[in-house]
């Protein structure tokens, strides 16, 4: 046990049936920090965060609280409120009355409710709404009353499952702040389940990215964007362009050989474990440098040479489909190249991943994977 922790997960199991849901999570929180749950559908984040709360029992393993084991504690012994995606306010209930009901079930006198809701009104931007009912708020609004009836118990952790998910855009935008300036300021401890990879980025001071009931990476959102810890979190985090290559390190370097679409290159190996063979390389599209053919370039990094297939603009960039090879990669520039146009792609080896890869084709192809199609 981490002495240091303030919440803490150790060899966490959870099954459904025959059905392995959560395999061995080892994960210390501490007082005051922001970690966002983040994977794709299925992953295991929300059963992890009703394991946290309560409402699941887990198959092994213990969950602590302040170094107390709570694992198998009722909720609402713990210490802990949930958000919930859907908010589940009480529809015939007032905006006061839903952010009093906490206290209302814990007995707390009528004034000091009242006292209470007053505060969570005032402090989240509802004043003058207390005598509404949900029917008649905006969604916004409607998720700082489940936001005010959670922090009214003044709990010690705060357990959010995608409250932002049913938001429209623009007011995503707005709320994630919102909510991420609330937590610092009252110095809580949070635990946020999503699958939007920029929400976790912009809200969490640490990601933990779950895979298959599993922790494929945890780190600052800069670590796990920048130096993912495996081709899933590659993808996952945006990486969606995948090249099969071969090559050999070489010293501080890794060689790349020549193939159809590249001429032979190196990288610095920048720490990592590679092995001669098969690689793995991805980037993203906005880490991809489009160039005319006739472009000397000196940067280091690899740089591969295709023929546009076609353009979008998706807001403040053009986005081109390249094939090289049999296969296309997605690559952004600040203008338009024509359909048909031959082009080098330029990536620096800062923004080029590498990973071992022994089951890949050892001939060089160059394809976009279908794992970085299903997380974009």
């Amino acid at each position: 046990m981490n002495q240091d922790a303030f919440l803490e997960l150790n060899s966490v199991a959870c099954r459904y049936g025959n059905t392995k849901v959560l395999n061995d999570i080892n994960l210390s929180i501490q007082r005051g920090e922001f970690v966002a749950l983040l994977g794709s559908s299925g992953c295991g984040k929300t059963t992890l965060l009703r394991v946290l709360a309560g409402f699941i029992a887990p198959s092994s393993g213990t969950v602590s609280v302040r170094q107390r084991d709570v694992t198998y504690m009722p909720p609402d012994k713990r210490g802990m409120a949930l958000v919930f995606q859907s908010y589940a306010l009480w529809p015939h209930m007032t905006v006061a009355q839903n952010i009093g009901y906490g206290l209302k079930l814990k007995g707390v006198a009528k004034a000091a409710i009242a006292e209470r809701v007053n505060a969570m009104q005032k402090l989240l931007g509802l004043d003058g709404l207390g005598a509404r009912k949900p029917a008649a708020l905006s969604g916004g609004q409607r998720q700082r009353v489940a936001l005010g009836r959670a922090l009214a118990v003044d709990p010690e952790i705060l357990l959010l499952d995608e409250p932002l998910s049913n938001l429209d855009a623009r007011i995503r935008l707005t709320v994630r702040h919102e909510l991420r300036a609330l937590q610092k300021r009252l110095g809580i401890t949070a635990v946020h389940v999503t699958h939007d990879r920029e929400e976790a980025m912009v809200m969490a001071d640490r990601i933990v990215i779950l895979n298959t009931g599993e922790i494929a990476q945890q780190g600052t959102p800069e670590d796990v964007y920048n130096r993912p810890a495996s081709a899933f979190v590659a993808a996952f985090m945006g990486a969606e362009n995948v090249l099969f290559l071969e090559g050999s390190p070489q010293g501080d370097s890794f060689h790349i050989a020549a193939g159809p679409a590249n001429a032979a290159g190196s990288v610095a190996l920048l720490g990592r474990q590679l092995q001669a063979g098969a690689v793995e390389a991805r980037f993203r599209p906005e880490a991809a440098q489009l160039l005319p053919m006739d472009t000397p370039i000196a940067a280091p990094g690899m740089t591969f040479t295709g023929e546009v297939t076609a353009v979008s603009y998706p807001g403040g960039h053009w986005r081109h489909s390249v094939r090289l090879g049999d296969r296309e990669i997605m690559a952004d520039a600040p203008r338009a190249f024509e359909p048909g146009d031959r082009v080098q792609v330029h990536v620096g080896p800062d923004a080029l991943f590498l990973f071992n890869s022994p089951e890949s084709n050892p001939a060089i192809s160059i394809s976009r994977s279908a794992a970085g199609k299903a997380h974009a």
